[in-house]
């Protein structure tokens, strides 16, 4: 019986671990942490999002320009086969009216339970606190509370995730044992806004019925003012355009056109303050009124023109992403060009890599998850055919 050992056991590493072991082959998880799975709960906790209902060449468009290879993986296990694999694990699963799809219990531990009994029943062994510290010759070399070890096997596979949420153990150290890399960028992430005493009241505070523009992304999602600056999910939909230099512009009445909204200004009473005015003519909730004064303090604009131009495209002054390490997830990690069309190491034969360690981006919605999912299954896949084909 051949032996396969898997490092990293978040959703890419267990899937990776599921195939190898349902082909027969002895399987070993190593995981720095004290326990499997820790970013998987904490996405559970949100709901565990899982994938987005859609066509497979829709879901694809998610992802934006990556390598043909990434592609076929997800090809190989897309939105269908994630569900039929919760279910096929007796986690039912129900898609919300955006497509979302999350499993009816709402929440990871009843799938990851059920996913870690198969992999017992496989014959699956699972070894906590062992943080991969490189390589000694082909054997994998770990830190361990008991000391440094060593596992040998006769194929392997990465799956060490990326560089955020360093105590769920994401923290991208690993980069350091491999060429090939470049450097985590963070994704689905907030941003730094240098807020007066103005906006307090309203920290914490969701933001609705806006939309957000940054480059070529636009969304209609709900966002949170925070002491700090700006998160939640419509602004982790633009994040990657904004990251990358874009400036980043707010429709406070995204459903209401221009002309009327000029329309509506062109009354302004005498000895109406603007606030009131806004809050009157417009109908602009508290907290779109403090963001347009935030906004806009300081600059001369005419009516109608000009504010109802701003009230269209009010221009967010960002500052920088908030700290990697509180993204949702990275951009970054090992390239696709240091591996070969079968997700190896071509410097070292029969290691692989799976996941979110890899070069690639996903909006929130189910595609990281996905991502992980096929990434990691066709890991699984390509080893155990290496396994197959290498006396």
């Amino acid at each position: 019986m051949s032996t396969a050992l898997i490092i990293g056991a978040g959703p890419a590493g267990l899937m990776a671990a599921d195939v190898l072991s349902a082909a027969g082959h002895q399987v070993t998880i190593a995981d720095q942490m004290p326990s499997v799975g820790r970013k998987f709960l904490m996405a559970g906790k949100s709901g565990l999002n899982l994938t987005k209902d859609a066509p497979i060449d829709a879901f694809l468009s998610a992802f934006g320009d990556v390598p043909d290879v990434f592609r076929d993986v997800i090809r190989g296990f897309g939105p269908e086969d994630v569900q039929r694999w919760a279910r096929d694990l007796g986690q039912s699963v129900f898609t919300g009216s955006t497509g979302r799809v999350f499993p009816k219990a709402m929440k990871a531990s009843p799938l990851l339970r059920a996913w870690l009994a198969r992999l017992r029943e496989a014959g699956v062994v699972v070894r906590t606190r062992h943080k991969w510290v490189g390589w000694d010759g082909a054997d994998a070399r770990f830190e361990t509370p008991d000391g440094p070890q060593t596992i040998a096997a006769d194929v392997t596979v990465l799956a060490l995730g990326g560089a955020s949420w360093a105590r769920l153990g994401s923290d991208g150290e690993w980069a350091k044992q491999l060429s090939g890399t470049t450097p985590f960028k963070p994704a689905n992430c907030g941003f730094a806004v240098n807020w007066t005493d103005h906006m307090a009241p309203f920290f914490g505070q969701p933001v609705k019925a806006t939309a957000l523009q940054a480059g070529d992304l636009t969304s209609r999602g709900e966002w949170i003012i925070t002491k700090d600056g700006i998160e939640g999910g419509g602004v982790y939909s633009v994040s990657a355009a904004v990251r990358d230099g874009a400036r980043l512009s707010i429709d406070l009445m995204p459903d209401v056109t221009l002309a009327i909204v000029k329309a509506r200004l062109s009354k302004k009473p005498k000895k109406t303050s603007r606030q009131q005015y806004l809050s009157k003519a417009l109908r602009l909730n508290p907290i779109k009124v403090a963001l347009f004064n935030e906004l806009t303090k300081g600059l001369v604009m005419q009516l109608p023109d000009g504010l109802g131009q701003a009230v269209k495209s009010l221009q967010m002054p960002l500052l920088a992403p908030l700290p990697m390490d509180g993204s949702i997830s990275t951009a970054g990690g090992l390239t696709f060009e240091a591996l070969d069309q079968h997700l190896m190491l071509p410097d070292r034969p029969g290691v692989f890599a799976a996941g979110e360690m890899l070069d690639w981006e996903a909006p929130t919605g189910g595609y990281l998850i996905t991502g992980c999912l096929a990434s990691g299954r066709t890991a699984g896949q390509n080893a155990a055919r290496w396994l197959s084909q290498t006396p």
